[in-house]
């Protein structure tokens, strides 16, 4: 069995090729945000429902909101490899459209000062979130899709900025 190099760009394994946490503790805290995104699809009705708020559950938007702070919150117990980090911020925010097909699109950013990215914290965000949109609304649209999901920006850290094109 090949080990990968010891320069491979795959931090996640040593240079047995076993999977590790990356150490941070030798990298400087600096400000880090990540931004992410993605979408769910549904039927025009179930879109109504949404922006109306007279889902049988409730504010579904409202709801998705917390679960999408909350899962930034616990990423690392959710990830394997992932530190656990002191976020300051995490912003979840929601746009609506019924072009070209019906959406929600979520949108969140998430920041730290640390030695480490958030980009894990804003995908596993949106991805709950998104979650729970399709949680709250399952009973009316079955069929609904989870889509798009990636990370728009990053900022911080020795790569610097990064922003999707």
């Amino acid at each position: 069995m090949s080990s990968p190099a010891a320069s491979s760009p795959l931090t996640h394994f040593d240079a047995q090729g076993q999977a590790h946490m990356v150490d941070v503790a030798g990298k400087p805290a600096t400000r880090r945000v990540a931004v992410a995104t993605g979408v769910i699809e549904m039927r025009a009705e179930t879109l109504a429902l949404i922006e109306s708020g007279s889902a049988k559950k409730g504010d579904v938007l409202g709801v998705a909101r917390i679960a999408g702070i909350q899962a930034a919150k616990k990423t690392s117990d959710l990830v394997p490899l992932c530190h656990p980090l002191a976020l300051t911020r995490v912003a979840v925010d929601f746009e609506t459209a019924a072009a070209p097909v019906p959406h929600v699109r979520c949108t969140a950013t998430v920041e730290t000062v640390g030695p480490t990215g958030v980009e894990m914290e804003a995908l596993t965000s949106v991805q709950v979130a998104l979650l729970t949109v399709y949680d709250m609304c399952k009973a009316v649209d079955r069929g609904m899709a989870i889509t798009g999901v990636r990370v728009l920006e990053k900022h911080g850290g020795k790569s610097g900025s990064w922003v999707a094109g």
